[in-house]
């Protein structure tokens, strides 16, 4: 399975985007999908995560503010993110959670103030 982010852009503080990662395979036999983000200088980290069942988990720096979401038999997994702020600003790479193959590209994400 590979799996390909995108959906990330330039916006402003406040601004919203809605992040889109595809599976060339099923995503059905990952119990938990979740997405990262890596931020220049820091480690990679995980921001949300949604099981098969629909249960969702949010990092703190992000509840309220982002939403994750997934449909399997679009083989997609989806995160919108609303009142975006400057300390989002990140690579965003989607993945199982914990994650079992490879990272794609990921998705760049800025948010200027």
């Amino acid at each position: 399975v590979q799996l390909q982010a995108s959906g990330g852009g330039s916006v402003q503080a406040g601004g919203s985007l809605r992040l889109s990662c595809v599976a060339s395979g099923s995503i059905f036999s990952f119990n938990v999908m979740g997405w990262y983000r890596q931020a220049p200088g820091k480690q990679r980290e995980l921001v949300a995560g949604i099981s098969s069942g629909g249960s969702r988990y949010y990092a703190d720096s992000v509840k309220g503010r982002f939403t994750i979401s997934r449909d399997n038999a679009a083989r997609t997994v989806y995160l919108q993110m609303d009142i975006l702020k400057p300390e989002d600003t990140a690579v965003y790479y989607c993945n199982a959670n914990p994650p079992q193959v490879s990272w794609g590209q990921g998705t760049q994400v800025t948010v200027s103030s």
